[in-house]
């Protein structure tokens, strides 16, 4: 099959609309529509329904979809292996990310890796709901937990590690915290489909789980912004990613609760992409930048 009909239907596929999919490769009307027939003709059905209004995918067409991405990745990996569109990479890259972590991180250096790729263009998906990656066609995702599908490959971006803390408001006005058992007569801020988490003490055998066994919690949340916003103003107590609160902790807008305890459960932040997928150059670019950019040891480490 011709790849330069395979990346004009994608990108069709992906636009919703053939003439501006060909514009895009620098095609006429007339050539892109002609380009298309004759994949559909090898492929043997219709990859597009096309109406006078709208352009649509087939259920062949969603079908082979997946398969002509595979293709055209392949294809890109070659050509970079072998020393071509060294100095220019280009392509659109799919990208999802937590909205808290993107927001502090990621969404601040864009301008930065335009500039440097003036001819990759990003499509984002940020939300603290897990996206799956497979079914949402992305390039590329970062994920903030310990990676158990077998279907995708990772790169680790920088360890992980949650703590508990309130505002000083909040402790002045309520019990004191002295072991995880006082957990139970506090408000307690818990994400959404979080499961329990094992607390641990550095040095001594001493566990404990948040939220313990019993407790009350007021609050549940699906965004991380959104649930340390209301812990710093004196909600309650939460669990938090140390990224998403160590500029409060400086600033003395929140203090830690039980600081001799963390979550040790090997979670991590994850750069992930499916493994059937090569690592094209865009996002092999991609990959390297964020590394560069959070660091080692990571910024909110340091």
């Amino acid at each position: 099959m011709d790849t330069d009909c395979i990346r004009l239907f994608v990108l069709a596929a992906d636009m919703l609309n053939i003439s501006a999919a060909g514009r895009e490769l620098g095609l006429a009307q007339a050539v892109a529509s002609a380009r298309l027939s004759k994949l559909e003709k090898q492929v043997g059905s219709d990859l597009l329904h096309r109406s006078t209004r709208k352009v649509s995918l087939s259920l062949e067409g969603a079908e082979f979809l997946p398969f002509a991405r595979e293709i055209l990745a392949q294809e890109d990996a070659f050509l970079a292996a072998q020393g071509h569109h060294a100095k220019e990479v280009k392509g659109t890259l799919r990208f999802a990310a937590p909205s808290s972590f993107a927001q502090l991180f990621i969404a601040p250096v864009l301008g930065e890796f335009l500039d440097r790729h003036p001819k990759i263009d990003l499509q984002l998906r940020l939300s603290d709901t897990q996206m799956d990656l497979i079914e949402g066609a992305f390039d590329l995702a970062l994920r903030n937990y310990a990676i158990e599908d077998s279907s995708l490959r990772a790169r680790k971006l920088a360890d992980d590690r949650r703590i508990l803390c309130a505002s000083p408001d909040y402790l002045s006005h309520h019990a004191p915290v002295a072991a995880p058992a006082d957990l139970r007569s506090h408000r307690l801020l818990v994400f959404r489909d979080g499961p329990p988490r094992k607390l641990e003490t550095q040095g001594t055998a001493a566990t404990a789980m948040f939220p313990p066994a019993g407790s009350e919690n007021r609050l549940v949340f699906d965004d991380g912004t959104c649930m340390r916003v209301a812990t710093v103003n004196g909600a309650g107590i939460s669990m938090n990613s140390f990224w998403s609160v160590h500029h409060d902790i400086k600033k003395g807008n929140l203090v830690r609760v039980l600081p001799d305890y963390e979550v040790r459960d090997g979670s991590a932040i994850w750069l992930v992409y499916p493994r059937s997928n090569v690592l094209t150059a865009k996002v092999r670019v991609f990959i390297d930048f964020l590394i560069e950019k959070i660091g080692r040891p990571p910024v909110w480490e340091s």
